[in-house]
């Protein structure tokens, strides 16, 4: 009968919580040990690469508690029962903030030697609050993405080049469009070593629209046939108005590929 009463004690908070409520919480409460949220490169350079002297995180931050709640190696419950997952959730902030123990944490074992022990939370939260921040970690990914633009965005066989125009006058951001394909090698090459890296994606976020073309299955928008040497990939510049600017064909290492996109980039103010 208890436990009965326990699931339905879970289901009426859980139907009440809200991810907004759940993010006070963590800013009155949690922040003062947990930094809010830092780019994922940033985060594995500073552990993987700079032996955490570039952070000097002693615990984790918002969206790496996030991460390793709902999607880490030791996530908790199961995501396809969300009700159920929430209520594992919970119980599990009860017992780890109470009372914390290394061999319990589900953070990655590899960053653990850099956090200081872990004291017993000292503040008696509520039920309710626990369901509060149980939404907040299970919502937060979805609620980051929101607020979120990507850096590259993939052209449908429906796209709307108004649509991508528009975006790059609202944002004042130069366009550049990539022909690329699925089978393509250097594509891939370039991708991973060239475009994915932390100081292009920068570059890319702050001055441009990147819109990937799969040639084999769409064609390429803004009547740049006609400057396609069918190479991939391809890159096409263009002001925020749809003015072609200049074409790169061929894969570029990152240093040359920096160069480029700084020198296309807008001018500050440029409308």
């Amino acid at each position: 009968m208890k436990r009965v009463l326990t699931i339905l004690l879970f289901s009426v908070l859980s139907l009440s919580a809200s991810y907004k409520q759940g993010k006070e919480i963590f800013s009155k409460y949690c922040s003062k040990c947990h930094k809010g949220y830092i780019p994922a490169d940033t985060i594995k350079d500073n552990f993987f690469n700079k032996d955490n002297k570039l952070l000097n995180l002693d615990a984790p931050t918002e969206n790496m508690l996030a991460y390793a709640i709902m999607d880490g190696p030791k996530r908790v419950g199961d995501p396809t029962d969300k009700e159920m997952q929430q209520a594992e959730i919970e119980e599990y902030l009860k017992e780890y903030l109470y009372h914390p123990d290394p061999d319990s944490s589900i953070c990655d074992n590899h960053v653990m030697k850099y956090y200081d022990i872990k004291k017993p939370f000292d503040i008696n939260l509520s039920d309710e609050d626990f369901a509060n921040l149980a939404q907040f970690f299970m919502e937060y990914k979805k609620e980051r993405l929101k607020h979120t633009k990507a850096v590259i965005k993939v052209l449908s066989r429906d796209y709307d080049e108004k649509k991508i125009l528009k975006d790059a006058k609202e944002s004042k951001k130069a366009v550049i469009i990539e022909a690329t394909s699925p089978t393509c090698y250097y594509c891939k090459k370039m991708k991973r070593e060239v475009i994915d890296s932390k100081d292009i994606k920068d570059i890319l976020s702050k001055n441009y629209i990147l819109v990937e073309v799969n040639v084999d299955r769409s064609k390429l928008p803004f009547n740049l046939k006609k400057e396609y040497k069918h190479i991939t990939p391809s890159f096409f510049f263009l002001s925020s108005s749809g003015e072609f600017i200049a074409s790169y064909p061929g894969s570029w290492n990152k240093s040359d590929f920096k160069m480029i996109l700084n020198e296309h980039k807008p001018k500050e103010g440029a409308k």
